[in-house]
């Protein structure tokens, strides 16, 4: 390859064209970037190679739109939105970047000249390792969005050097490797040396003569800009994620310390800002990493709101602070960088000299708050100590929220004094005393929004329903959304051809409610044999692809099942696996004969267990002891196979999700705020078994009750389940305890279940008592599952339950969720460049 490679470059002349959409010219920029631009040893042009190259002209362009886009926000002076998270799952850029520019085939043309295919192109890019699951998936779905709808509008967050981790599955379950998707570069970024940062840990606060205070002392690490452009669907907008990393100057290190020998004390500050941004979510088990964690929080924090500032400064001449939030609306993506609040107020009050009323005016009117979960463990709380240690000044100003907010409530709300120890933002537990990050939001925000509507009717009758009775205006709800971009139009082409030729326009691909006219033909036999062969064809793929990364070859004609998401017990993994493991021994015990009317399924979970969650990894053990034997029992492998993706991944979902037909969200009712994988599969004409939980509820309200395997508990029912369970009254269905049997005799191997199994036994207890309540649902699951399987029999009533769910998911568009989010909540409008 690479000989013909390295003839086929010298054919092409080596020139640059960054605008070109003719496919000859592209090649030249392509082999200019090789020849002039060279990351590797010359003369080699390998697919790897051919990636970078190819990379880096399309940022050319990028570059040019980024610039305008820029110049334009400049000019113009709108006001803009700024997106903090922790996450941002991108996933790879190249297919993405060249789809939304609109230069797909030009660039599949100018690689054929190369002597390339675009698709081995592609398959050389790896993920941004920036996340982990759903929210930073949603964060990267946003962007998006904003680009595409010419919003001003940009995304912070933090650029980790090794992400969560990559996966690896061996016969002892999941391990945990770096990623290293920075090994070599990414082509995509920009690394600003001209924007730097100083951001301060640790130290004390003087307090001045005229009573003003400043914080001081302690150590002071830079932050560094990395800029990722992110272009809007056939528009010249292109926005920024503005990525930080951490870095020491040149002045820390001490070179006197070094010459003696002294390495590791001389270059002390230069390790501990390396810390900042290595990985994801560092374990916090000790108070090292706890530290490490809230060090991640404020730096994204501190560094993004400098950024703000200076940059209203600049375009604002004459400027008076009340105007800030006129310019700028800051939307906290969960309780992750809450810190941002009292930052604010430090950077007005200590830096720019504003009085206590007139900064929480500025800072309560800037920022937004959305909530992303109801799981207590989730909702984060920290340490006080620890707090007051890394952030001192921080800790005086929440004290003083706190303390104003309970003299708020005592003058106005005496009716809700008893409620205060629950809804004040400091808890002074002398056990454990913290600060809950959720109140401090809640108390500090302008708005408060949940995910889907049945989450946010939670949030509002539950979780804040005290701060409801105080502000019922400033509580939303904004149902979640995808980009039909990544995950219908470039990820499974052979269906968007179908839609675009049944609907006569590709407009659907900005205006996804234009699905709803698929509804017509839901029983055209031509348009089901064509939807059933795109679908067969995303089915061929995904096979060739579990066979290369497992070795397990699965059939396409059979059903296929998949659930991929964060390997955790809310979300019931383990009611998939037991009810695949009870589907198995029902085959076994049937005759030859029997087993012949058994709908054939290939069962694929997927999802990544947090390093320090047991019984998460225990659950990814059993997936794959059970797929071990069941894969390899020639009575029923050709009815029933079992398969554990390995390091799930947005480009392993873009593989996965057109060729899946039945897709499982069957969490615990009232535990998944929204979920958005669920909108993908249906998206993508999967059909959904699952609980009436998060997005689920208007998934189903949008493509009809009648395309949806429903079952569970509802989310009203929950806590009256778990009470019965735990007065003893709840009485196990055979079917299951036959389940937990199965594997209790040893029949998927020799290792111990026991811990795992017990957690869905007893009445009460941590750890114990069947909490999730999959003892409850695992009949109604298996009815539900019976069901699947008579439907998928009869071939026409499937497909036309499979365009339907195509057809009823215009709603759940990121466009239409960004658009909420500009009127209803950021006040922006847009700014076509």
């Amino acid at each position: 390859m690479a000989e013909n490679g390295k003839s086929r470059t010298e054919e092409v002349p080596a020139a640059a064209h960054p605008l070109s959409e003719n496919p000859t010219e592209i090649a030249s920029d392509i082999n200019y970037h090789v020849q002039f631009n060279p990351h590797f040893s010359p003369f080699k042009f390998e697919p790897e190679q051919a990636f970078f190259a190819t990379a880096e002209s399309v940022c050319s362009r990028l570059i040019k739109q980024w610039q305008d886009t820029k110049w334009h926000f400049g000019r113009a002076r709108p006001k803009q939105t700024y997106y903090f998270s922790m996450e941002f799952l991108q996933g790879r850029a190249l297919t993405n970047a060249i789809g939304n520019l609109g230069i797909e085939n030009a660039y599949a043309e100018a690689l054929k000249k190369l002597g390339h295919e675009l698709e081995e192109i592609v398959e050389q890019e790896k993920d941004a390792a920036l996340g982990n699951g759903g929210l930073g998936r949603l964060a990267s779905c946003f962007l998006d969005s904003m680009a595409t709808l010419n919003l001003p509008a940009w995304g912070y967050g933090l650029r980790y050097k090794y992400g969560l981790f990559k996966q690896r599955v061996t016969k002892q379950g999941q391990e945990e490797v770096a990623e290293d998707w920075l090994e070599k570069f990414s082509p995509w970024e920009v690394v600003r040396h001209d924007l730097r940062y100083p951001v301060r840990f640790f130290g004390s606060v003087e307090v001045n003569p005229d009573g003003s205070r400043k914080w001081v002392g302690g150590e002071v690490v830079q932050a560094l800009a990395y800029d990722v452009p992110i272009p809007g669907y056939k528009t010249k907008n292109t926005i920024s994620l503005r990525l930080w990393e951490a870095r020491a100057r040149a002045e820390d290190f001490n070179l006197f310390q070094f010459n003696d020998g002294q390495y590791e004390s001389a270059a002390l500050l230069h390790a501990r800002a390396e810390q900042i941004c290595a990985v994801l979510y560092p374990g916090d088990a000790t108070e090292n990493g706890k530290l490490l964690r809230l060090k991640q929080q404020f730096f994204l924090c501190s560094a993004s709101l400098q950024d703000i500032i200076s940059r209203f400064k600049e375009q604002i001449r004459g400027y008076t602070w009340s105007e800030f939030p006129n310019k700028a609306a800051v939307q906290l993506n969960d309780t992750h960088p809450t810190l941002a609040i009292p930052e604010l107020m430090r950077l007005l009050m200590d830096d720019e000299g504003l009085g206590w009323d007139e900064a929480w005016d500025v800072t309560t009117r800037t920022i937004a708050y959305t909530n992303h979960t109801v799981l207590p463990e989730a909702l984060e709380k920290w340490s006080q100590p620890v707090m007051w240690k890394l952030l001192p000044r921080h800790m005086e100003i929440i004290e003083e929220i706190d303390k104003r907010f309970l003299a708020m409530i005592k003058d106005t709300r005496p009716d809700l004094e008893h409620k205060l120890p629950s809804m004040r933002i400091l808890d002074h537990n002398p056990q454990k005393p913290v600060v809950r990050m959720a109140n401090l939001c809640v108390v500090s925000a302008h708005t408060v929004n949940g995910v889907a509507q049945l989450h946010s009717d939670i949030l509002k009758a539950e979780l804040f329903a005290d701060y409801v009775s105080i502000w019922p205006t400033k509580f939303q709800n904004k149902t979640n959304g995808i980009t039909p971009r990544r995950w219908l139009r470039f990820c499974n082409p052979e269906l968007s051809n179908i839609i675009t030729t049944w609907l006569k326009t590709d407009q659907w691909v900005t205006n996804l409610d234009l699905l709803s006219g698929l509804r017509k033909f839901a029983d055209d036999a031509k348009l089901q044999d064509e939807w059933a062969s795109a679908k067969m064809a995303s089915k061929q793929r995904l096979a060739r692809y579990i066979l290369r990364v497992t070795g397990v070859s699965i059939d396409p004609n059979s059903l296929f099942d998949i659930q991929v998401k964060r390997i955790h017990e809310y979300k019931r993994q383990l009611l998939n696996i037991l009810g695949a493991i009870y589907r198995y021994k029902k085959l076994k015990e049937m005759s030859p004969e029997q087993r012949k009317n058994a709908t054939s399924r290939t069962i694929m979970i997927g999802g990544k267990a947090f390093a320090t969650y047991t019984n998460a990894k225990r659950i990814v053990k059993l997936v794959n002891d059970v797929g071990e034997v069941v894969n390899n029992d020639p009575e029923v492998n050709s009815y029933l196979k079992v398969v554990f993706v390995p390091n799930y991944n947005v480009s392993v979902a873009e593989m996965l999700i057109p060729g899946s037909e039945l897709s499982q969200h069957i969490s615990t009712a009232g535990m998944e705020a929204s979920g958005t994988s669920n909108m993908k599969f249906a998206l993508n004409g999967c059909l959904i078994i699952g609980t009436l939980d998060g997005a689920n509820v208007e998934i189903r309200e949008e493509i009809g009750e009648e395309n949806f395997f429903l079952f569970g508990a509802r989310a009203d029912e929950v806590s009256g389940l778990r009470k019965d369970r735990e007065n003893g009254l709840f009485k196990p269905d055979p079917r299951f305890e036959e389940a937990k049997q199965y594997i209790r005799s040893g029949a998927f191997g020799s290792y111990d279940y026991n811990p795992l199994l017990d957690s869905l036994e007893g009445n009460s207890g941590y750890g114990r008592g069947d909490y999730f309540l999959v003892g409850h649902d695992f009949p109604d699951y298996l009815d539900a599952q019976a069901r699947v399987d008579e439907a998928y029999k009869d071939r026409k009533r499937w497909l036309k339950m499979s365009i339907l769910s195509t057809a009823g998911s215009g709603k759940f568009s990121s466009d239409r969720t960004i658009a909420q989010y500009a009127k209803e909540i950021w006040n922006i409008q847009e700014c076509r460049v």
